[in-house]
């Protein structure tokens, strides 16, 4: 009897344990259907560091000893030893050997920037999302390549001053240390320049920018010929030398002065100086001296007339110049694009690390849990076999996070770093950030980001640059066309001397001369006015079929209307990215938000599963299959935060505002010195 009494003791009280447990149950549900709203993220600065980076200490005793996050803060504030900034220069030099000397151009500087030692603390580089940014600035190998296009711009532009062709500068963006990442891909890419241009059969094609008349060197040049010569010839009798043996010596120097003008202009001065001295009795001087001086003008009338023929090669450096300094614009966007997308794909990988390890903290402890239970009896050992098989689950899924968490700290360093430093290469990167300030671009219209983009995007000047570029040479190539007419003056002078042949066989009036004798006054008579000659002529020259000049000029016209193309093509293009970036931005937005709710939703599922084990209501696997839930949950939202960031960034890119949304200055990355970012 007091044994039934006891078993109807027990069982009231288990049924009461399991009305309460429903009744729990129901609440959750009821609260879960419904999640309270998120709260707001602190402002506090302290707030976004990783629990490697703890917040500072607010108590007065924690005033003397300084936390890691606030040493790290310090750090960022302290003055830093900025880099040599990037300046190469056209060697000038007052030194009259110095055009005839080799120009050297100083070894490039492959040293880590001082700041990047500033942000390590205790064998860990902690890094913001400026700090990433301004040491891609200095250390970048893609941005440190590119500098290099500004001196040789410059190199074209003094090339072509002096009558050479330019030989162009390669403008293309690089990304060569910024390639792949965890999840790297973009929405979109900075576009090229020139449309759709391909190459054409077997890869080899030329243009007609620049093609023309022939531009003549602007460069004086100055030319000398010399020679002594002696020479003896065996007469067959004497009647035109009078010797039977002739020798006779030849000294002739010849100078040579030339250069030409942006009109198309030439000057030419010649001067040569000769000394005659033979054995022969038919001369009346012996030695003979005589000079000559010859001012030539010549000016083209038709064809190579006029600045547009001969200064289309300046412009076209000139142009090249400012193409390189918008193209620098292009290759720092990129480069802080995809420093920026490795940073947020670090990020995400640190956070799924962090989730995975909570993840498998919990099945480890579950299984503890159940062994404990299992010696006592109380739960099957198939409980454990499950609790096992969730620990492996998570060994694995968190292996397989620390993974790509050193993958993306690999491309993070290889991003910002110049040289590879051993100690540097092993080390663990925690980001600091985790969200930014939402995106000015996100609240404006299509119409004004739009806008926008066709002022700001680099590749639009770029080709509206290009279009330049083949207008004027469709104006300067019609040059060609034309026959070659040339006006021409010149004036000469002419000097003779010598002394009397001593040996002059001649009656007495043939071996008299009223020559001057001596070289100084042969001299003084070419340039005296004594013997001048005057000539004003022309030079006709006509292609009776033209065909090469027709061609050139026709196939100009077409490439312009190409180029024409093109620009409108790449303003369409830009139109779509616009779009395309803006609905990415707000479609990511959506994720984040849907992902938020659901992470929620599985929190307080997993809070409600845990109470009633405690209640005996669920099992041990019941609560870890929410935890679990709740992983995947968390590493979604983590991965949504990041798309979303990434959504960003790409239409900051697609605006051609990535410059002023990371409050970096083109002068500063030009010279390649940052400091510190704020």
């Amino acid at each position: 009897m007091k044994r039934s009494l006891g078993h109807h003791q027990h069982a009231v009280r288990m049924g009461w344990m399991a009305v309460a447990a429903l009744f729990v149950l129901q609440a959750g549900m009821a609260l879960a259907i419904s999640p309270p709203a998120p709260k707001p993220a602190p402002a506090d600065a302290a707030s976004t560091l990783p629990p490697e980076a703890p917040a500072p200490a607010r108590s007065p005793s924690a005033a003397a000893h300084l936390s890691l996050a606030q040493e790290i803060q310090q750090a960022q504030h302290q003055p830093v030893i900025p880099p040599r900034p990037f300046h190469i220069s056209l060697p000038h030099s007052h030194n009259p050997f110095s055009p005839y000397m080799p120009s050297t151009v100083p070894p490039p500087d492959l040293n880590n920037s001082p700041l990047l030692q500033t942000l390590i603390r205790n064998g860990k580089l902690y890094l913001s999302l400026h700090d990433a940014i301004a040491l891609a600035i200095e250390n970048n190998l893609d941005l440190a390549y590119f500098r290099y296009n500004f001196p040789i711009a410059q190199t074209d532009l003094a090339r072509t001053r002096a009558g050479g062709a330019a030989n162009g500068v390669n403008t293309a963006v690089v990304r060569s240390s910024t390639q792949g990442g965890f999840g790297s891909a973009s929405a979109g890419s900075p576009s090229a320049s020139s449309g759709s241009a391909g190459a054409g059969a077997g890869g080899i094609v030329t243009s007609t920018l620049g093609a023309g008349a022939a531009v003549p060197s602007f460069d004086p040049y100055l030319n000398f010929r010399g020679f002594v010569d002696h020479d003896v010839t065996q007469e067959g009798n004497v009647f035109q030398y009078g010797v039977p043996v002739f020798e006779q010596n030849d000294i002739e120097a010849v100078a040579n002065y030339t250069q030409s003008f942006r009109l198309g202009t030439n000057l030419t001065v010649n001067y040569v100086g000769q000394r005659f001295a033979n054995n022969s009795p038919y001369e009346a001087i012996n030695p003979t001296l005589y000079s000559n001086f010859e001012v030539r003008i010549t000016q083209p009338l038709l064809a190579g007339f006029g600045l547009a023929s001969n200064d289309r090669y300046i412009q076209i450096a000139k142009k090249d110049i400012t193409i390189t300094n918008v193209a620098f614009r292009a290759q720092a966007i990129a480069t802080i694009t995809q420093v920026e997308d490795i940073y947020w794909d670090l990020v995400n990988a640190y956070e799924d690390e962090k989730v995975k390890e909570r993840s498998l903290a919990f099945a480890q402890k579950t299984l503890q849990d159940d062994q404990a239970q299992l010696r006592l009896h109380a739960i099957p050992a198939v409980q454990v076999m499950k609790d096992e098989s969730e620990v492996a689950s998570s060994e694995g899924d968190l292996t397989i996070a620390r993974a790509n968490l050193r993958l993306n700290e690999l491309l993070m360093k290889n991003a910002i770093t110049r040289s590879d430093d051993p100690g540097i290469d092993a080390m663990p990167v925690i980001p600091l950030d985790r969200t930014v300030p939402p995106d000015p671009n996100a609240s404006k219209s299509i119409n004004e980001l739009i806008a926008e983009a066709e002022k700001n995007r680099p590749d639009v000047a770029e080709d509206q640059m290009a279009m330049e570029k083949a207008r004027a040479s469709l104006r300067s190539i019609r040059s060609e066309l034309l026959p070659s007419l040339n006006l021409y003056g010149l004036y000469a002078g002419a000097g003779t001397a010598g002394p009397k042949n001593p040996n002059c066989g001649l009656s007495p009036e043939q071996c008299t001369s009223n020559l001057p004798t001596g070289f100084g006054s042969m001299f003084v008579n070419t340039f005296n006015y004594s013997s001048p000659e005057y000539q004003v002529g022309m030079t006709l020259s006509i292609n009776l079929r033209n065909r090469v000049a027709k061609a050139d000029q026709f196939r100009a016209a077409l490439e312009y209307r190409q180029q024409q193309i093109s620009y409108e093509e790449q303003k369409k293009s830009i139109r779509f990215d616009v779009r395309n970036s803006l609905f990415a931005l707000q479609q990511a937005q959506a994720r984040v938000q849907a992902a938020q709710k659901a992470r929620d939703l599985e929190q307080r599922i997993f809070e409600i599963t845990t109470k009633e084990q405690k209640l005996g209501a669920t099992s041990s696997y019941d609560t870890l299959v929410a935890q679990h839930n709740l992983a995947i949950a968390q590493s979604a939202f983590v991965t949504a935060q990041t798309a979303y960031e990434k959504a960003k960034v790409n239409i900051d890119r697609a605006t051609g505002t990535t410059l002023e949304q990371t409050g970096v200055s083109i002068v500063a990355a030009k010279a390649g010195v940052m400091g510190h970012v704020p």
